[in-house]
């Protein structure tokens, strides 16, 4: 394979839904691109959503180039132990006190928390107003800002309220990244390797090759993945936006990870960590049923940590509590856990024909 680094400039793609497709924007300064914002702001009202980590860094900027709007703006608790319907509340409340009307634009600043709030927030305001997402982690850039997923958690189980939302455009900027810090970068990673499992087995092998570049943060190299990551995503969206088929591809490691997440408390493990852990489950379900050799999963394995990722679950969850909280998941069907299971490198399908006997082996260790 021949890597072309991509430049450090803006990149544009699309996100294909027919009459509400939009695009996404990668590049570096992009928080100060006025023109961006007046070509996706219809009206004249913005509320901007952030959170105390992420206002202090760039709300000032956003702020800046949003002058001749009226803009208000709201900010939240960050971490995802606040990704709740209280705490939720306070972004309606803002729009309300404000009379903000319908053609209103909710704009999301920060990780994926304060995207998955603010989306959902302008899907429920007077039935849908509009909205825009400026993700500041590699998680968000690459993952959860783009395919308009929206919503909140639940003690029972993660990201169970919620609706499909789709955003006016995705804003990226790269230079937001020069703040996260190191675990917060790598749990970002978690999601970028996923692309290369469920379906680009050129970009995994490029990820061997370069993950010591993503981690030195490295601009050509977090551009490059950022924008083959958002490619790989929108083409499965375009196909099916709605997780009837195969969108669920994109959650592999996810019904794991979100086990672990609501299993050990929203916030103690990073999304991505989950993830990381969650994929590494799901391999050794996929060796196990003869999916996957050995030196397949080795390598998987490998390259987890090598994005210095955790690649087993926490040891207080034990099998009965990872299935009865695995039962939770949005992908279960006809009380079946359907799993997301590689088939090979770079190829991964969604099933729930799996042997139990061998699925407990995995949550065993």
């Amino acid at each position: 394979m021949i890597y072309r680094p991509v430049d450090a400039v803006l990149r544009t793609l699309n996100v294909e839904l027919g009459d509400r497709s939009y695009p996404i924007y990668i590049g570096p300064g992009l928080l100060d691109q006025v023109e961006i914002y007046q070509r996706h702001i219809p009206g004249r009202q913005v509320l901007v959503v952030s959170n105390v980590t992420v206002a202090p860094l760039y709300l000032k900027r956003v702020l800046e180039a949003l002058q001749g709007y009226r803009v208000e703006s709201v900010i939240l608790p960050d971490g995802e132990q606040y990704k709740n319907l209280d705490v939720w509340q306070r972004i309606v409340d803002a729009l309300l006190e404000q009379r903000f009307d319908r053609q209103c634009t909710v704009l999301a600043l920060g990780g994926g928390v304060i995207g998955d709030m603010a989306g959902f927030a302008a899907a429920c305001y007077q039935r849908g107003v509009h909205f825009i997402q400026i993700p500041t982690t590699l998680l968000a850039q690459v993952d959860s800002s783009v395919g308009g997923k929206t919503g909140v958690n639940h003690p029972l189980g993660k990201n169970m309220i919620g609706a499909f939302y789709q955003p006016r455009c995705v804003i990226a900027d790269t230079k937001t990244l020069n703040t996260l810090d190191d675990r917060q970068l790598s749990a970002g990673i978690a999601e970028v390797i996923k692309y290369g499992l469920i379906g680009d087995l050129e970009f995994f092998c490029w990820l061997e090759k370069n993950m010591n570049s993503l981690l030195r943060r490295d601009p050509e190299a977090l551009a490059y993945a950022i924008d083959r990551s958002c490619k790989d995503k929108a083409k499965v969206v375009a196909t099916d936006e709605k997780e009837a088929g195969q969108r669920a591809l994109l959650n592999l490691g996810h019904t794991f990870g979100h086990a672990i997440e609501t299993g050990v408390g929203y916030g103690d493990w990073l999304h991505g960590e989950a993830v990381a852990a969650g994929i590494c489950m799901a391999v050794d379900l996929s060796r196990r049923q003869g999916w996957l050799n050995a030196q397949e999963q080795e390598r998987i394995v490998r390259l987890i940590r090598l994005a210095k990722l955790p690649d087993t679950p926490p040891q207080q969850l034990d099998r009965e509590k990872f299935l009865s909280l695995m039962a939770l998941d949005k992908k279960v069907l006809n009380d079946k856990i359907r799993l997301v299971l590689p088939q090979g490198l770079g190829n991964s399908l969604v099933t729930a024909n799996y042997d139990p006997e061998k699925l407990n082996e995995t949550l065993d260790g």
